[in-house]
């Protein structure tokens, strides 16, 4: 191989890696929208953003927000990820009786079932990361996660 072909192809792989999960940038912009929306609706909010491998990669706190809403934004971008689902789905199944009983008491403590937590999803489907909120009611952090997540899948 020559060195423009390794160089071309090591821009191909970067490229792929790169668009693998939500960048910085992104996770930027996306909590962003998200707090001006908290904002408007009086909440004040934690949101955190995870990568496609339930890591963070940016968590901001509005002003004067919970403490405990820091851990618990942080949990949800963790669980949507790591079980591919919103938390509104895996609280249904973490009820008692449901298949997933008792979930949340694995994984250190991590896992999240109440709302306001999706996962995010490129424009071709695929997963590419996970968005949690928290601060409000469970009603108002999963209408704001919704919204989230809504806003990345067409292409923020």
């Amino acid at each position: 191989m020559t060195e423009m072909e390794i160089e071309r192809l090591a821009k191909i792989v970067a490229d792929n890696i790169k668009n693998d999960s939500v960048t910085l940038a992104q996770a930027n912009k996306l909590i962003s929208l998200v707090m001006k929306k908290a904002e408007e609706m009086g909440v004040k909010a934690v949101v955190a953003v995870s990568d496609r491998h339930s890591n963070p990669i940016s968590i901001q706190c509005m002003d004067d927000a919970y403490i405990a809403s820091y851990d618990i934004a942080l949990n949800k971008a963790y669980t949507v990820t790591a079980l591919k689902m919103p938390t509104t789905d895996l609280k249904k199944l973490a009820a008692p009786g449901g298949d997933l009983y008792g979930i949340q008491f694995t994984n250190g403590g991590k896992i999240v079932i109440f709302g306001g937590g999706v996962p995010l999803y490129d424009n071709t489907g695929r997963l590419v990361g996970g968005l949690g909120v928290s601060g409000g009611s469970e009603e108002q952090d999963t209408a704001l996660a919704e919204f989230g997540g809504s806003l990345f899948k067409k292409g923020l």
